[in-house]
C-alpha cells in the first residue's frame, strides 16, 4: 500500500485477521488495499488490529467486514468503517464496490460490470485489451466504470479518452485502490457525459481504436444502436478497429444480442465484424 493511501478492506482481508485472533497471534499479514499491493505486517491485540497511521480497527468492525461478502469497506482515521456505495440522482441506480479475491468489480443496480465467474475483473479487462489489439495511437474508451480498461489501454496507447455518464460511478472509482491510476496517469483524459452525445463531438478519424464496453442492453439501449455505431465508425481512422463487449456469445441471450450487434455494425459501415468468444465480444474493422 502506498504511504498515506486510504485503507480499503473486504471479507477477503478480514477473515485471516479473525483466524489470527483465534490462534492468539500477535501479527498477521494483510493487504490493506484489496490485494493491489503486497501484504503488510499488521499488529493484533485484544482490541483488534493496529493499522498504519495508528488507526485501531475493532474486532466488531472486522467481524462486520468478514460477514459482508458483497461489500468493500473504507476504514476512516477514527477506526470507523463505511461501505463503498452510493445512489445516483442522475440515473436512479445504486452503485457499490463488490469484492473478489483480486480486483473488485462494481455493481450497478445489482449487476456486476465485469466477468467474475471463472475469471476476475483484471483478467476480463486484459482479454478486452488483447482483442482490441492496441497501438501507440489514440484510444477511445466509451464507458469508464472503474477505469480498468482506460488504465490498461494507457500502458500501450499514446492517449486514452474515457467517457463516464454518471458521476456516481466515478465516486466509486475514487474509493477503489485498483482505480487509482485512472486519476494519476498523465495520458488518460476523463470526460463526464453521455457517450451517445460526446462521441458525436469528436473529429472524424481521430482514434486508432475504440473499446466499447457498455452496460447491458436493458440499461443502455442507445449504446447498441446503429446511430451510435455510425459515430464509432466515423471517429475511427482508416484501418482502425473497435472492440464491442457483449457478454457470453454462446448463451441464448448473449447470442441473440450479438447477432443484432453484428448486423448493425455492418450497417454502420464496418467492413468486417468478427466474433471473439474468448473476450465475450466482437471486433469491427474499418477498412
Amino acid at each position: 500500500m502506498l504511504h498515506g493511501a486510504p485503507i480499503v478492506l473486504s471479507f477477503v482481508q478480514a477473515r485471516p485477521a479473525l483466524v489470527a485472533r483465534r490462534h492468539k497471534r500477535s501479527k498477521v499479514l494483510l493487504s490493506l488495499d484489496l490485494g493491489l499491493s503486497m501484504e503488510e505486517v499488521v499488529e493484533v491485540d485484544d482490541g483488534g488490529l493496529i493499522l498504519p497511521g495508528s488507526v485501531r480497527l475493532s474486532w466488531a468492525c472486522i467481524e462486520e467486514i468478514a460477514a459482508a461478502e458483497s461489500s468493500c469497506f473504507a476504514v476512516e482515521a477514527d477506526g470507523s468503517i463505511r461501505k463503498i456505495q452510493t445512489f445516483s440522482a442522475l440515473t436512479q441506480r445504486h452503485y457499490s464496490l463488490y469484492p473478489t479475491t483480486g480486483a473488485p468489480t462494481m455493481l450497478v443496480s445489482g449487476l456486476p460490470m465485469h466477468r467474475i465467474k471463472g475469471t476476475d475483473p483484471q483478467r476480463d479487462t486484459l482479454s478486452k485489451i488483447k482483442a482490441a489489439s492496441l497501438t501507440r495511437g489514440r484510444v477511445l474508451d466509451t464507458c469508464t466504470g472503474l477505469g480498468y480498461t482506460a488504465i490498461e489501454a494507457a500502458k500501450a496507447a499514446g492517449e486514452v479518452v474515457t467517457i463516464e455518464l454518471d458521476p456516481a460511478a466515478q465516486e466509486i472509482a475514487r474509493h477503489n485502490p485498483w482505480s487509482r491510476r485512472l486519476f494519476e496517469a498523465p495520458n488518460v483524459r476523463q470526460i463526464i457525459g453521455d457517450s451517445a452525445e460526446v462521441v458525436a463531438q469528436f473529429e472524424a478519424a481521430s482514434f486508432a481504436r475504440v473499446i466499447h464496453d457498455p452496460p447491458t442492453f436493458a440499461l443502455a439501449g442507445d449504446l447498441y444502436s446503429c446511430d451510435f455505431y455510425r459515430e464509432m465508425w466515423r471517429v475511427l481512422q482508416p484501418g482502425g478497429r473497435a472492440f464491442h463487449y457483449i457478454g457470453d456469445l454462446e448463451s441464448k441471450s448473449g447470442g441473440r444480442v450479438a447477432r443484432g450487434v453484428m448486423e448493425r455494425l455492418k450497417q454502420a459501415g464496418f467492413a468486417r465484424v468478427i466474433a471473439r468468444n474468448e473476450a465475450f465480444g466482437v471486433i469491427a474493422l474499418k477498412e
